[in-house]
């Protein structure tokens, strides 16, 4: 295609190409590979090709795109929407043509291969001491002599339990005489009591014994997925769990592509704020789905996020987060009615908010410093809750420190020539023989190894997981040397070297009819970059905190409980520790949430420990660039990583065999 033709940019694959103008989007997303489901022929009959075209300045991807970049709506279009129903905002891929520069969204509900988000909860004690509590109480008759309204009297009904202060809103108010009657002065009520000093507000109130339950959410609402988990407030227990893409992700995959959006586009805040809002929605419904109950049973919710998707969720927009000094809006915690976010659940409910810990480190890790208390610990504790922006903890019970360290979309799979999300069909497990340099994998969605007699599986691609253990591997193997360069065909001899431009290719599997699913030098440069930067925090942490090694490693997250230990210290994304010291704590951030959703006193806690823990900003931090340079080798340039020598051996001689370096091939004389 010419270069004035019209750039397609599709999220959140990240894939990007030309098209003449007049151009199907769905005949572009399948010329790309993108993920773009359809089983009618494009007749706009099946409505699976449902996109979501972007409008605006989009600063990350370099391009504007206009409301007129895609072909008007059409005849078809319309009647599927009259007949069926079209979520405003979508178009049909089969019908939507390419006039201009487009950034398009494609919905996990039109993906074939949809994105399995990580949403386990993990199995953790917690202490149940719930905000909403059920009292069941005899209320005095009123009387001619005692002149005290029905809600008094029933103030006064529960004043032997402990509560000393009652409030109610107005349609509790209006709605009280009638259930007192009812139930012969005898009612159950459910009170929302955050704090034992503070007054307890009627959540609702049942004539007689009332035997039924609450429900609340817990959320990770993370830049990349969201997680949900909805527990029974009466019990502690997880009834239910959802997830789904953050739709913001076709704003920008990383933070500060949302917060460009945000101030190149007036209003885009408010685009952004309503897409996640409607997801949550979307999850509360889904879960409340599961557990069989309406979504007026959900009486309370905590969410958690990064301070960029913390502000947005608010409605505020997060322009102040783009450049020094970063300052929030607020970093308090908050305690909101659902109104105020537009949430579907029970109206008298509550929603609560952790507190953030600074500009760039948010609520979302101070769930983590509350799920995994490195603050109570004896040995020096690194957290790490690897993701597009990681939020990095270091300390123990005499200090702790924090930062965020920007890592980028590769980790999951982005910006990587084979790369996808997590998905059925995508690559996730790489053993490479160190002789042979053959490799094994293994797939989302089967369990036999690629090697194995019975694997008969689609090989789609290669996620976040994948990749890591992909470069790990090709290091162990000596197929990349310490600056990361591939050795040449002739250098390592075999077949899965090719050549790719100017550098060199590794072949994880072919497949007769498609193109082969390969790490290239560019991949390599993109996971080097996004591991530099994540060591590079954690290594400015022990320079602040004095410290030369760590004794424990958590890799917290839904991507980072699906990390090998191993392949995260040869790849170098963390300090050297002993291999059986680093462990992996799923989404610690989802856990911290549920902790302050079923135990009110973990509120208090985590409130309180937030105010100790010392930020420190990478990007004033003349080091951090030093340090970043130093880990962008693998697994480092510097340091040594003897403890890592015990478990295996790297090969140690430069694979760089041409007069430039860096793994590229010579130029070919021209004959």
């Amino acid at each position: 295609m010419a270069d004035t033709d019209p750039l397609v940019i599709f999220t959140p694959s990240g894939k990007r190409g030309r098209f003449a103008r007049g151009t199907p989007v769905l005949q572009a997303a399948r010329s790309l590979g993108v993920d773009l489901d359809s089983v009618c022929g494009g007749r706009g009959i099946c409505s699976k090709c449902q996109v979501s075209p972007g409008t605006g300045s989009f600063p990350k991807h370099g391009v504007t795109v206009s409301a007129d970049a895609l072909s008007p709506w059409n005849a078809v279009e319309e009647r599927y929407k009259s007949k069926r129903g079209l979520i405003d905002g979508r178009r049909l891929g089969c019908q939507a043509q390419i006039e201009s520069d487009v950034v398009i969204d494609v919905p996990a509900t039109s993906q074939v291969h949809q994105q399995v988000v990580r949403k386990e909860a993990a199995d953790v004690d917690i202490a149940l001491d719930p905000v909403t509590r059920f009292y069941q109480v005899a209320v005095e008759e009123p009387d001619m002599h005692n002149p005290k309204g029905d809600f008094e009297r029933l103030r006064d009904a529960l004043a032997p339990h402990g509560i000393s202060r009652v409030e109610a809103s107005l349609p509790i108010l209006a709605s009280l005489q009638a259930v007192l009657r009812e139930g012969d002065w005898t009612v159950t009520v459910a009170l929302q009591q955050p704090d034992t000093d503070a007054p307890a507000r009627i959540l609702q109130i049942w004539p007689g014994a009332h035997d039924g339950t609450l429900y609340g959410v817990a959320f990770d609402v993370g830049s990349t997925t969201i997680a949900c988990h909805l527990c029974d407030l009466k019990t502690g227990a997880v009834i239910a769990s959802g997830g789904q893409m953050n739709p913001q992700i076709r704003f920008g995959e990383d933070l500060m592509s949302r917060v460009s959006y945000s101030m190149m586009n007036p209003g885009g805040h408010v685009e952004m704020t309503a897409a996640v809002r409607l997801a949550i929605n979307e999850l509360i419904v889904d879960v409340a789905g599961q557990a069989g109950i309406t979504v007026e049973d959900v009486a309370e919710a905590v969410l958690v996020g990064n301070p960029v998707m913390h502000h947005l969720l608010l409605g505020i927009d997060p322009k102040e987060l783009g450049w020094a000094p970063f300052a929030l809006a607020t970093s308090d915690a908050l305690t909101l009615r659902p109104m105020e976010l537009d949430l579907a659940m029970h109206a008298e409910g509550s929603v609560y908010i952790l507190p953030c810990i600074a500009g760039h480190v948010g609520a979302d890790a101070a769930a983590v410093a509350l799920a995994e208390a490195p603050q109570d610990q004896e040995a020096m504790t690194l957290v790490v809750d690897v993701g597009t922006n990681a939020e990095i903890l270091l300390g123990n019970k005499g200090k702790v420190l924090a930062c965020s360290s920007p890592t980028g979309p590769a980790f999951e799979g982005a910006q990587i020539s084979s790369g996808q999300r997590a998905a059925p069909g995508a690559i996730e497990r790489v053993r490479i023989d160190p002789v042979t340099r053959e490799p094994r994998f293994r797939v989302i969605g089967c369990e036999a190894w690629s090697d194995a007699p019975d694997f008969d599986f689609d090989v789609t691609g290669i996620c976040g997981s994948g990749i890591i253990e992909a470069i790990a591997e090709m290091r162990i193997a000596g197929i990349i040397d310490t600056d990361g360069s591939i050795g040449s065909h002739d250098a390592l001899a075999t077949d899965r070297i090719i050549e790719d431009g100017r550098t060199w290719a590794y072949v994880l599997h072919r497949a007769e009819g498609k193109d082969p699913i390969t790490v290239t030098q560019g991949d390599v440069r993109a996971i080097q970059l996004a591991k530099a930067a994540l060591h590079a925090g954690a290594q400015l942490l022990m320079d602040k905190i004095g410290i030369d090694t760590v004794e424990r490693v958590v890799l917290a997250g839904a991507f980072g409980a699906h990390i090998s230990p191993l392949h995260a210290l040869v790849l170098g994304m963390i300090p050297d520790c002993a291999v059986d010291q680093v462990t992996s704590a799923g989404n610690a951030a989802g856990t911290g949430a549920r902790m302050a959703l079923l135990n009110r006193g973990s509120r208090r806690t985590i409130e309180q420990v937030v105010r100790r823990v010392e930020k420190i900003e990478t990007a004033v931090e003349e080091k951090f660039q030093e340090h970043f340079v130093s880990a962008i080798a693998v697994p480092h340039k510097t340091q040594p990583y003897p403890k890592l020598a015990e478990q295996v051996t790297l090969p140690s001689t430069p694979l760089a065999t041409t007069e430039d370096g860096g793994g590229r091939r010579r130029r070919r004389r021209r004959p």
